[in-house]
């Protein structure tokens, strides 16, 4: 009799229990260059790692892997897509073209370059989320406007979840970027989690009504 209590109780726990815990894990890739990387910090303080501890946090059972290669172009992401990101990957946080803004690239050639890692993976049935960057003022008015206007129009011309500016909030402050300007300290990538998250939730929210979840 009691065997059987302890089983019922067991049984109604398991169907109580948050889907989170049940559900199959979502696999998300933060593709990127240092700022996704996590330069200068330890692997638990980069990016991918604090996003996925800040989604665990709230019951999300997810996997975050961490494809950020420091100096990539957006031509370099396009180069190793297809190894950087493997079969099974539910979604891809993109985040490049800061470096291409940096070395003063052609914004037609981070914008095509951009727009086929977002096709290939869309080819793949993964789910795309696109995290913006924007101009420094020193290449002038018409390369800004060109380079800014990337990430929005390609938002829109693929449906993806779109995060304006990664480095919202943190850009240009002192006490959350590391002695290069460039690059955040591990207090500025909790930052930038911490802004960042509705975003990706609601990438999350793509995948399992993709599933039927």
């Amino acid at each position: 009799m009691v065997q059987r209590f302890a089983a019922a109780l067991a049984l109604a726990a398991a169907l109580l229990a948050p889907a989170a815990a049940t559900e199959k894990p979502i696999k998300i890739v933060a593709f990127g260059d240092s700022l996704m990387a996590g330069y200068q910090l330890p692997m638990s303080a980069a990016f991918p790692a604090q996003l996925e501890k800040a989604l665990k946090a709230k019951g999300l059972n997810v996997e975050i892997a961490n494809a950020g290669v420091s100096g990539d172009t957006a031509s370099g992401g396009l180069s190793r897509l297809d190894w950087s990101v493997p079969d099974g990957t539910d979604a891809v946080i993109v985040e490049l073209g800061a470096n291409d803004m940096l070395r003063n690239v052609d914004p037609k050639v981070t914008r095509a370059a951009l727009e086929q890692i977002v096709t290939k993976l869309k080819q793949r049935g993964i789910e795309v989320m696109l995290a913006g960057m924007r101009s420094v003022a020193n290449y002038g008015d018409e390369y800004a406007k060109q380079f800014n206007a990337i990430y929005p129009e390609l938002a829109t011309t693929h449906n993806l979840v779109f995060y304006p500016f990664f480095l919202d909030g943190i850009a240009a402050d002192a006490k959350l970027n590391q002695r290069d300007g460039l690059h955040p300290t591990e207090a500025g990538v909790e930052t930038i989690v911490t802004r960042i998250t509705p975003k990706v939730e609601e990438l999350i929210a793509r995948i399992r009504a993709k599933r039927g979840s």
